[in-house]
Order: C-alpha cells, then structure tokens, then sequence
C-alpha cells in the first residue's frame, strides 16, 4: 500500500531535499499553498489538499487542512478495526507522515508588527495537524523540526524507525504547540494588560548546555525566554572561554547595576563579585570609573566581573589586564584595547547591546513546586526628604543617589558607603544591619570616610548605626524611613551634626 506525506511548512529550508526523499522512498505527497507550489516547482509529484478533501481552500486560507479527510487519515487506529472500517466506509485515505512548522507568529512579535498582522499569523490548521499526528505516533510520524529530515529519510530508508523514536517526535511536536500556544497567550495578556494572570504560561527555549552549575556535582542549562523584549543578557563574545552557570549570574547582577547608570552622562564601572558589587566608580570616561572602582575594593575584584557603560579604550584594557578577570563587559572596545585584552586568552570579553529599559514585567523566584511572581524593582525613590536640622547639599544628594542605585543591587541587609562617585565600603549579607555596617568599616579601616555618605536599602530600628558611622565622621545618611524608631536616629543624627534623608522606598533583595 503506497504511504502518503502531508507537508505543509512555514520554514521551508531542506523542505524540497526532504520530499525528493520521500518520493523515492515511495511515499505520495499532499501539500499545501505555498508548499505545494514551492514542491511543484521544483517538478515533484504532488497532490494539493483540495484534491484529497474534494474542497477548495476558503477564508484566505484559514481553512484548508481542517477537514475529516485530513483527520481522519491522520487520527485513525490502524489495529482496530472499527477505525478501520469507518474510513474504508468513507474512502479516507491513510496519512503516515506529517511535516509542518507553524506561521512565524514569534518572529513577527519580535519585530512589533500590527495587531491584524500579529492575528493573521496565528496557525490553527497547523497545530491541529501536529497535535492528532503525535496523538497518534504509534502508527503516523510527526515532523516539526527541520534538523529532524535527514535522521528521518535514514531511518526510513533501513526501516529503523523505534518506538522510543516515535514518542521522541512526538514530545517535541506536542512542546511545539505548547510553546506556540503560550507565545499567543502571552501577547494576548499584553494586549489586555492582565499583569497577574490566573494562569501563567510562559514559555523558554534552550539556549546552551553548561559545563556545570553553581558547583561541579550540579548540571546546569541556559533557557532564554522566547518572548523576551529589551533582554538584558544581550552581549556578543568577542574573546575567552565559555561562560559558566557562576558567569551568567554574576553578570546578570552586573548588568542590573549598570542599567542604573545607563542614562548617566558620565561612565559608570561596576565590579562583581558573587553576584554583589564590591566596587562601583562614576567617572568622565573608562579609565577614570575603573580607578575609582578598582580603588573602591583592590581585594575582592580579583577573579571578579567588570563592566562599563561606555567603549573601552586601550589605556583601561592595560590598566585591566594587571589582574585576574573573569569577564570584562562593555559597549564596545577600540580595536587596539580589544587585541591588549585577546592577550589573556580565557577572559571573556563581551560586547553588550545598549541597555535599555526592561520590559520584563516580572520577577520570579522558582521554590521547590511554587513560583513566586513580583514586579520588577524599577524605582529608586519616592523622592529625597531631608528630616535633620543639617540640610543636604547638591553634592551630597548626588551620592546619596549614586549610593541607592547600588545598595538597591545588594542582598540585604545591605550598606554601601560611598563619596565622590566612588564606592568606599560595602556591607551586604547580614542577617543584622549593624553587622553589615560593621563589615564594611571593618574590612576597610584604611580609608577615610569623612564626609562620606551612608545608604541602608532599609530603615533602622535602632540609633546605632548613626552612632557607630558618625564615629567615622561619616556625614550623610539616606535610608527609605518607615521605622516607629526612626525619631531615635533622626536625633542621633541631629546629635553629631549629620544629615539624614528619607527615600520613602525600601529594597530588600533576598
């Protein structure tokens, strides 16, 4: 009995090659549309669907494949008898092979097209077909992916097609649709703005194996998200080793910081250690911020990522070679900093696309079965309140939001002291927020903090942070406010002539 293909594709690449095959496999081939003109042209012996439905295509084409004659060669049990008899009874021909890719609807989202546009690219033949052929795998082959038509002519070919292969085509074909129904879903929730859903369905697509996780024992995967917009993971390597799961993390908490200072006008430096900064320096160009960033902390940048806001010029990429980096990422390097940092072979260098703003609407956190679903922490204050009798003058507002955006970056409880556009000392971690103040003054007892800011991601309970950083002659303090304490610092403050200012907004990061 001669087998029969229905092919109908979006993607047409390897398409004629694989027809070819099947019909010197002996395989009769239904097509339709362009497919069938595109299988036609090339002189192969085709039917077009209407010749099997006895139907014209109608609506532009929106029904053509939905059709009894289609399904039911498809949907039929070819070991029971009753299936059998039913389409012997309405001379419904088998179908044993279908080949379909789905209307380019993701391709056509990232490229913002209208919304009629975006409607008439929702498949629904397609789907349909690919759902009763991998409903049916035991006795019809179902082939979504292209990269599958060479494994499937050989198998063919020497009868050598498994079981095990057929439930293998026909997970992939179900993950297709499954992953084509979420990307609709997800533009759809965009359109009516559902920003908490009652079901969320989104949907990845693995991107590369790593080498490992966070440790050696652990496997890990990087999936990107297939409906992402402005991802802020967007770099092109230009030199090094491939990144680990340790990197991509690291240089996400990177990346977080630097979107901070994106619109700037001077250059930002961020160094990363652990997914926490451990220095940050503001300056008019590459090589003045990574003084002042490496300066803020010249220990814990060693084996650290370090990122700009700007290109990279040949004086910096010297200047960061003299130490052990993981990854330097910026906007772009001249071409001479770029053949400096090629002379250390294993360090990554990436070349970032232009931050923009996210348009992820969501932060998620996986737990063990449940999924906890925040909006992303885009502020940095309600606005700057000055609640001391010492008033905040326009440099020390300066630092005090150049303090912000980065303890807003630190796992709390969290403290950055800063002065100038430099770091000077940093605490996070602490499950006490004095412990983390006293991290940050303890491991830094060479520097000079006087004048210096002090930025807490939360309110304090207690006067004693005030106290213990007017001892320091630390002069200005910003902190969100909110505590039924806070008169206690403010009156500390008040006590040894320094500045507090409430933000009115808080930032724990756990």
């Amino acid at each position: 009995m001669t087998k029969r293909a229905l092919i109908s594709v979006t993607d047409k690449s390897g398409v004629v090659e694989f027809a070819k095959g099947l019909n010197e496999l002996g395989y009769e081939i239904i097509s339709t549309g362009n497919t069938f003109k595109t299988l036609e042209k090339e002189g192969l012996n085709v039917l077009q669907i209407d010749e099997v439905t006895n139907f014209p295509e109608i609506l532009d084409g929106r029904v053509k494949t939905l059709n009894p004659y289609i399904h039911g060669g498809i949907l039929y049990k070819r070991d029971n008898k009753n299936h059998v008899d039913t389409v012997n009874q309405h001379k419904i021909g088998a179908i044993d092979l279908v080949v379909v890719n789905l209307y380019d609807f993701e391709g056509n989202l990232k490229s913002n097209k209208p919304h009629d546009v975006m409607i008439e690219n929702i498949d629904i033949g397609g789907p349909s077909m690919i759902r009763s052929a991998a409903k049916n795998y035991k006795d019809v082959l179902v082939v979504v992916d292209t990269k599958d038509y060479e494994f499937i002519l050989e198998n063919l070919k020497n009868d050598n097609i498994s079981m095990e292969d057929r439930e293998k085509l026909a997970y992939k074909a179900f993950a297709t649709t499954a992953r084509y129904d979420a990307l609709i879903s997800n533009y759809f929730r965009g359109e009516v703005g559902d920003k908490f859903p009652e079901t969320l369905t989104m949907t990845f697509q693995k991107e590369d194996s790593l080498r490992y996780g966070e440790n050696p024992h652990q496997e890990a995967v990087l999936y990107s998200q297939s409906d992402a917009k402005n991802p802020i993971l967007n770099y092109e390597q230009l030199n090094g080793k491939e990144l680990s799961f340790n990197n991509i993390n690291d240089l996400q908490g990177c990346l977080e910081i630097m979107r901070e200072f994106k619109d700037c006008e001077d250059v930002a430096c961020v160094a990363i250690k652990h997914t926490n900064p451990c220095g940050v320096g503001i300056g008019k160009n590459s090589f003045e911020a990574y003084e002042k960033c490496y300066e803020a902390d010249k220990v814990s940048i060693f084996g650290g990522i370090v990122g700009f806001t700007s290109t990279v010029d040949v004086e910096t990429a010297k200047k960061l070679n003299e130490i052990f980096l993981e990854i330097v990422v910026a906007y772009d390097f001249t071409e001479e900093a770029l053949e400096v940092l090629k002379q250390k072979k294993n360090l990554r260098v990436l070349k970032l696309a232009k931050i923009e703003n996210s348009l992820q609407s969501f932060d998620l956190k996986y737990l063990d079965g449940k999924l906890l679903v925040q909006d992303r922490n885009d502020k940095i204050a309600d606005g700057y309140k000055n609640v001391t009798k010492r008033e905040a003058n326009e440099n020390m507002l300066k630092d005090m939001e150049f303090g912000m955006k980065v303890v807003k970056n630190m796992k709390s409880n969290a403290i950055a002291i800063v002065k100038d556009g430099q770091t000077l000392a940093l605490g996070c971690g602490q499950t006490s927020r004095i412990w983390a103040l006293k991290n940050a003054l303890e491991n830094n007892k060479d520097k000079n903090f006087e004048g210096a800011v002090l930025a807490s991601d939360a309110f304090f309970p207690f006067d004693d942070c005030v106290t213990l950083a007017s001892e320091y002659k630390i002069e200005g303090i910003v902190q969100p406010g909110g505590s039924i304490k806070d008169k206690d610092s403010i009156d500390a403050c008040n006590k040894n002539d320094m500045v507090m200012v409430f933000t009115g907004i808080r930032h724990f990061k756990h």
